[in-house]
């Protein structure tokens, strides 16, 4: 399995002091991820979690929607000249009757780290039909709960602590329960992984669900999780004009610029609730104990 950090010496010049020191570095290493045999993308990402990547990969692509469509996923040997496994080639099987994706249409399936729609030919060949509406999802969420998930998430984040360079996609129930965390070098790896392991684990759609990002809202994650069923997504930074259109038109509630107690609510602002009592303030009146477990 490859690295997830690596160490290099550094010059470091701090206030006119210089010194040399050696620095954690997140490794970015080249992933092919095959269909039944057949290369069907190359995207540069941080090693770890890669069968949760390549399954979330595709049901951002509207390929599968469900475990049971995912026979196997496999690391590929022969992908250097001695026939070692270098751990940066994965085969997926799908399921017999499971269509396969139209690779002939103008599109680059080659995706860099920073930006997952590069090459793509058209906004057409993105808007994947999504198995699951989400405009009538019930999610609703109170705004202390909501102000306060940038900072749980930061919290749970074990590799950034280390390296400062990497992205982080995080889900959390109403309560703002932590369900699952994945870091990744690129911000769309890192939904990705996310999504990949709600399939592995058969909890597709992601009702009533929020999706944490730690950098901007862009088309291609709105989409993302529009496709994994996810009602709504926030954001650290700003959205783009064309994740916000395609927020509104799948349903979805889109927040971006949450930070501290402040945010920009661009879509279905009524799953936020501004003013009534929070889900995840105790209660006064019964005699329950503390919250159960999520």
């Amino acid at each position: 399995m490859g690295r997830i950090t690596t160490r290099e010496k550094v010059l470091r010049i701090r206030d006119g002091i210089t010194g040399e020191r050696v620095d954690t570095l997140v490794v970015e290493e080249p992933l092919e991820i095959r269909l039944d045999g057949e290369p069907l993308s190359v995207t540069m990402r941080t090693p770890g979690s890669d069968f949760d990547l390549a399954a979330g990969f595709l049901v951002g692509e509207g390929v599968v929607g469900g475990e049971e469509e995912v026979i196997a996923i496999r690391y590929c040997a022969g992908a250097t000249e001695d026939g070692s496994n270098t751990y940066n080639v994965l085969d997926v099987s799908l399921a017999p009757g499971v269509p396969r994706p139209d690779t002939s249409l103008e599109r680059n399936f080659y995706t860099s780290s920073s930006c997952g729609l590069c090459g793509k030919a058209s906004l057409d060949a993105v808007r994947t039909q999504a198995r699951w509406p989400v405009a009538q999802d019930g999610l609703r969420i109170g705004m202390d709960v909501l102000v306060s998930l940038p900072e749980r998430l930061r919290g749970a984040q074990r590799v950034f602590d280390r390296t400062g360079g990497l992205h982080a996609a995080g889900l959390f129930t109403p309560r703002g329960e932590l369900l699952a965390l994945r870091e990744d070098v690129g911000r769309h790896n890192a939904v990705d992984k996310l999504v990949g392991w709600a399939l592995r684990s058969g909890r597709l759609p992601l009702r009533e669900t929020v999706l944490l990002v730690s950098g901007r809202a862009s088309f291609e994650l709105t989409q993302k999780a529009w496709m994994a069923g996810i009602p709504m997504m926030a954001a650290v930074s700003a959205p783009s004009s064309l994740a916000v259109d395609l927020a509104r038109e799948a349903g979805m509630t889109l927040v971006g610029f949450l930070r501290g107690a402040s945010m920009n609510i661009y879509t279905g602002g009524h799953r936020v609730l501004l003013e009534e009592p929070s889900p995840a303030e105790p209660s006064t009146t019964s005699g329950a104990g503390g919250p159960s477990d999520g």
